[in-house]
């Protein structure tokens, strides 16, 4: 039986990975060292979410390992060889304001570390389909250079421009800002597509816009909309940063993001680079967002407004997903914003208020 590995199997990504790719028969080995809880605190462990795979999960084998320790990397892809049919690279620091404070750590986790994956694979499983999720952050801030026009709840697109459909892949990553975070997550992206089109290895990158889902360990740094709605529901202080609280994102659940990984699995190509995310289906303003929060939950929020927006971020972001439509037609988005905080609310109201 083909085996699937999975970096960052207790974060939101890597376990709805876990738990679709198990379903179609693969036996799956998750790496994940919570480290999570290291770059934000005990309030962001994924340790509830391994003890649910390893109860939930026929077959699943946890591996507590480092994806920068070289030795133990290669170790754990020597054991399994030519069985690996398929890598799901989800492990990351994902904090642009974290990245600033540890650089070095950042650097080593994002860039380093999926080289020491890519170079495992190369060696030791050539043949099999490697993901990477990587960021629309790569962009840096070049899209807040746009002809945004606002309204009364967002910033939007002027209409008629070249990107009204959404950023396509075409947006150059060059001479802009991008945040620390940003830079180190776009050496990853591009030497995963070095190693495709180098070594001819099945490799895809996919540019994320929020991505999000009920198995989010949501945090003040990392995770809008799960961390928008814990606070709704348990009445903590809410901070927006910048943009008059209209800047915009594109939101993916992480089911619809799993399933865009099966049809690249199923039909892989050589280097393959996709944006993906909500597109212009499924996306919203902060002030959209809150708003949608207090209707679901019942609750008002507690917010506050920060003037100075985080370095790097950006005013609107919504991908184009025509290319990835376009190789893949039988994909689909299969859940609204409604529904995406509809059951961020249902799936963790208990845990969130417990105690």
């Amino acid at each position: 039986m083909a085996v699937a590995i999975v970096t960052g199997s207790a974060g939101l990504i890597g376990s709805e990975s876990v738990r679709h790719f198990s379903r179609l028969g693969m036996d799956v080995v998750g790496i994940d060292n919570d480290m999570r809880q290291t770059f934000f605190g005990a309030e962001a462990s994924t340790a509830w979410q391994r003890e649910q795979l390893e109860r939930e999960v026929p077959g699943y084998r946890h591996v507590d390992l480092d994806i920068r320790d070289r030795d133990a990397v290669f170790e754990l892809f020597r054991r399994y060889g030519n069985s690996i049919g398929l890598i799901i690279h989800a492990a990351a620091q994902p904090s642009h304001d974290w990245a600033a404070r540890e650089p070095f750590t950042d650097f080593s986790v994002n860039a380093a570390g999926t080289l020491t994956l890519l170079e495992a694979a190369r060696e030791l499983c050539p043949g099999a389909v490697f993901i990477f999720t990587s960021t629309n952050k790569v962009y840096g801030d070049r899209p807040n250079q746009l002809p945004l026009v606002e309204q009364d709840t967002r910033w939007e697109l002027a209409p008629g421009h070249e990107y009204s459909a959404g950023i396509d892949e075409s947006m150059s990553i060059d001479q802009c800002t991008h945040s620390l975070f940003g830079a180190s997550k776009a050496a990853a992206d591009l030497m995963v597509q070095e190693y495709g089109r180098y070594f001819g290895m099945a490799t895809a990158v996919f540019r994320g816009g929020c991505l999000t889902g009920p198995s989010h360990s949501g945090t003040q740094l990392h995770g809008f909309l799960a961390y928008l709605m814990k606070c709704t529901v348990t009445q903590t202080p809410y901070t927006v940063f910048g943009y008059k609280a209209k800047q915009v994102r594109d939101n993916i659940h992480s089911s619809d993001l799993v399933r865009a990984f099966e049809a690249v699995f199923a039909e892989p190509g050589v280097g393959d680079v996709f944006n993906i995310g909500g597109g212009r289906e499924v996306n919203c303003s902060m002030l959209e967002a809150i708003a949608l929060c207090e209707e679901l939950s019942g609750k008002a929020l507690d917010w506050r407004y920060a003037d100075e927006n985080r370095t790097g971020d950006h005013i609107w972001y919504v991908s184009d997903l025509t290319r990835f439509r376009t190789r893949y037609p039988a994909w689909r988005l299969d859940y609204s914003l409604r529904d995406i905080l509809q059951e961020l609310h249902d799936q963790n109201l208990e845990r969130w208020t417990a105690g």
